[in-house]
């Protein structure tokens, strides 16, 4: 999907050159890289409905691997002199860095506060999304007013393309992933921070209580995620979600009408209605 982000990107910017698809390539190569990264981080063994690499050969490879598949799209870049394009994706990495190490510190406290919910998943997720289009602009022209407004347009459907993929924590059990994942892992969302946030003293350290010491247990977790539900923890992440996603299509629009900009306008309706 990123590679879609920097092609589409590029042309309703331009035109798309040679340099957009070593940019393709680049995000691809770094998105992988750190997925690879993040089940070794998460313990994971499973990606994608297959065994992960470190499944298969255990940490010390699967770091080496996630290490390989970063330095060769650096490489590509160096290689070619795509130093803007460098700097874009570098910047990207180091945020996704960052919002990684806070994550697991607000976790170890759950002291979580909505805006540190909006700084973990604007570093962590929304950043390379934000690379991808900004990035996919600059290749075509390199127009920097058209850059940075493909960048903060990333952004944007970055931090709604999360809040979607955590609303699915409090789905049914048809939504092609299970459902109180990030309870287990003590990961506190948008929907839940709400809930904390407007629950009585007592609702609230119960809730608490099942995340810090009963998070294996199934019947517990669904019991949070019923509370959640109940708390309209849903319905205002998916305002926030829809409020994104209305944003970044304002930005969008600014660019003049063409069939690229039309799929982008799907790809961004994709982001918050797909199933999974």
């Amino acid at each position: 999907m990123r590679p879609m982000f920097v092609f589409l990107s590029a042309k309703i910017a331009g035109e798309i050159t040679e340099q957009t698809y070593r940019t393709a390539s680049l995000i691809e190569l770094l998105h992988t890289a750190t997925l690879v990264h993040d089940d070794v981080v998460d313990d994971a063994n499973i990606r994608r409905g297959f065994f992960s690499i470190n499944a298969l050969w255990k940490n010390k490879i699967a770091v080496l691997v996630g290490d390989y598949l970063l330095s060769k799209g650096l490489l590509l870049a160096l290689d070619n002199d795509d130093f803007r394009i460098l700097k874009i994706v570098s910047n990207a990495v180091r945020e996704m860095s960052e919002g990684e190490l806070l994550q697991i510190e607000k976790a170890r406290k759950l002291d979580i506060k909505e805006e540190d919910y909006f700084k973990i998943i604007k570093s962590k997720t929304a950043s390379l999304l934000a690379a991808a289009c900004s990035a996919g602009a600059w290749s075509s022209g390199q127009n920097e007013a058209d850059t940075k407004r493909f960048q903060l347009f990333g952004e944007k459907i970055g931090i709604s393309f999360q809040i979607k993929d955590d609303l699915f924590d409090y789905g049914h059990d048809n939504i092609g992933k299970p459902t109180g994942i990030d309870i287990k892992e003590k990961k506190m969302t948008l929907p839940l921070i709400y809930t904390l946030q407007h629950a009585d003293q007592e609702t609230r350290r119960k809730i608490i209580y099942i995340v810090k010491n009963e998070n294996n247990n199934r019947a517990k977790v669904k019991e949070v995620i019923a509370m959640v539900q109940q708390s309209g923890g849903i319905q205002y992440a998916k305002k926030k979600m829809q409020q994104y996603q209305e944003e970044a299509m304002e930005l969008l629009f600014q660019f003049p009408e063409s069939p690229e900009r039309t799929a982008m306008e799907a790809l961004v309706q994709y982001v918050t209605e797909r199933k999974y």
